[in-house]
């Protein structure tokens, strides 16, 4: 059985000042995004991923600026948004036609947005082509949960909806999620992306999700990707999670819609944290699970500090857009 720290801590990029980050930044590149006034890191390339990238010819790439000294990659050097996007697609594509990584095998065809500093579009990518530039990602997770009496619940007021991702799933096929989840694309609101999911996956109607889905922030962390994810293992991803609770009636029970899930249960507390232990959600879904139970006392002291403290880490990078 893992414990709750184990399970955060496992997939995450280790923390700056220690032994494991040092590491990592002397064998990776920043990626650092110029405009005409200053210069940010926007995220974390693999060497491997710099290699690919000095090879793809000028005049699909343009220009790169590295400093070997500081480990940083200048790209892409446009003046606009458009021009960015478009060297970045072309990327991509080059790397996807040659067969340059597993991870483009997932191709989406859905792009997602990468900001600067004062939320400002910098440049589109294409979804399963983010990790390798090692930028911020976001999401929206939703934990549903009824209101029982305590004896039914074993302790507890409430169950929560947990569903098991479909075997067919492209990553982490057969796992446990959240109730709701799902990445939010460029020009997407994430309470629209919400509404959207929660249709989707759990036949959620819209109206009930627009009147009763509770905002309770954000969670951020920088999660290693491993092969469950699909694709190459190490790349690094920087995800911001934007989190809402639901209380479903005792007579609205989400139904898979889209395929994505195989089927909900309603587990009680003890339930969850058994399949937590035993390592049977999807990582970041795990890290949803438990921030609920951290903000609904289920765990708490020093424990609860420590988990709330590492499910919104400091990124690296621009602050997440929105919030």
């Amino acid at each position: 059985m893992k414990s709750h720290l184990e399970l955060i801590g496992e997939s995450q990029l280790p923390y700056p000042g220690t032994e494991g980050h040092t590491s990592f930044l002397s064998t990776s590149y920043t990626l650092l995004s110029r405009t005409s006034t200053a210069e940010f890191p926007i995220g974390y390339i693999l060497e491997s991923v710099f290699n690919a990238l000095t090879k793809v010819p000028v005049a699909i790439k343009g220009e790169l600026e590295v400093n070997r000294a500081r480990r940083t990659i200048a790209w892409p050097l446009f003046p606009t948004e458009s021009e960015r996007s478009a060297v970045v697609a072309a990327t991509c594509a080059y790397w996807r036609e040659k067969g340059t990584f597993e991870v483009l095998k997932g191709w989406r065809n859905e792009l997602y947005p990468v900001y600067g500093p004062d939320n400002e579009l910098l440049f589109n990518v294409e979804r399963s082509a983010s990790p390798l530039l090692g930028v911020v990602t976001y999401g929206v997770h939703m934990s549903c949960y009824t209101v029982v009496s305590e004896e039914e619940g074993k302790g507890y007021p409430f169950k929560l909806w947990i569903p098991r991702r479909a075997k067919t799933k492209q990553t982490y096929g057969g796992m446990l999620d959240n109730t709701v989840a799902g990445g939010i694309a460029s020009g997407e609101e994430h309470f629209e992306s919400l509404v959207r999911e929660a249709d989707e996956e759990a036949s959620l109607p819209g109206k009930l999700v627009r009147e009763k889905a509770e905002d309770v922030g954000a969670i951020t962390y920088i999660y290693v990707r491993e092969g469950r994810a699909g694709g190459e293992s190490g790349v690094v991803q920087p995800e911001c999670q934007y989190v809402y609770d639901l209380e479903l009636p005792k007579d609205v029970i989400p139904q898979p819609k889209d395929g994505e899930v195989e089927c909900f249960y309603l587990w009680t507390v003890e339930e969850c944290l058994e399949a937590l232990g035993k390592g049977e959600f999807k990582p970041n879904c795990a890290a949803c699970v438990l921030d609920f139970l951290v903000r609904r006392k289920v765990i708490g002291g020093k424990e609860g500090e420590e988990i709330s403290r590492r499910l919104h880490r400091k990124l690296d990078f621009p602050e997440p857009h929105g919030t």
